[in-house]
């Protein structure tokens, strides 16, 4: 399944991360004592929910052969004291019926990374020893 490294070093608060080929950057903002230099945590993770919502809807559509030209996701993450929340839009374009449109609503909320966050997961942590 899904495989990530992140490594920090003594840049604040640069963390170089490799996934899945890939190599990019995760920092805090300048606000928070980082640098910028790429999006921060929540910032990756709605990034990961709005991709996983966006490729599904295309799956969706095309599997159903509607005219699905576009789908668009906004997210929002919120936190107001021990409550958090995450809002999503979605904008769909093409000539979709009102049913079609709700129906893709209806799919958006059970793609599977909204399925793992709604869920929640255990995280095991160990430590890898001294070499």
């Amino acid at each position: 399944m899904a495989h990530a490294k992140a490594e920090i070093g003594t840049v604040h608060y640069a963390v170089h991360i490799e996934t899945g080929g890939h190599e990019l950057i995760s920092d805090e903002p300048v606000s928070r004592g980082g640098a910028d230099a790429g999006p921060a945590p929540y910032d990756l993770l709605l990034s990961s929910l709005g991709a996983c919502t966006a490729i599904t809807l295309r799956m969706y559509a095309e599997r159903k052969q509607w005219d699905l030209r576009a789908a668009g996701v906004s997210l929002r993450y919120f936190r107001e004291g021990d409550s958090e929340r995450i809002e999503r839009k979605l904008r769909l374009d093409g000539p979709l019926t009102d049913e079609q449109r709700k129906r893709m609503a209806d799919i958006a909320e059970r793609t599977p990374v909204t399925l793992t966050l709604k869920r929640g997961l255990p995280i095991t942590t160990e430590l890898e020893p001294n070499g």
